[in-house]
């Protein structure tokens, strides 16, 4: 019964983690702002380290099965 919101939490982080990720990369390369007002250096590493730390989560979750 437990496995179930584990599962669904882990695709959950999994996919916004991994999509954030694919986003940022995707700004950086184009040398588009990741954020408007911001230090160009600081948000992406901001973003890029909310994508890992939503990735661990995920991982996190799926062990715990």
């Amino acid at each position: 019964m437990e496995s179930g919101p584990a599962i669904f939490a882990g695709l959950v982080f999994a996919l916004f983690g991994g999509t954030l990720l694919v986003w940022t990369g995707a700004r950086v390369r184009h040398r588009d702002p990741v954020a408007h007002g911001v230090n160009p250096v600081a948000s992406a590493t901001l973003a890029g380290a909310a994508g890992v730390v939503a990735l661990g989560l995920a991982a996190y979750c799926v062990t715990r099965l």
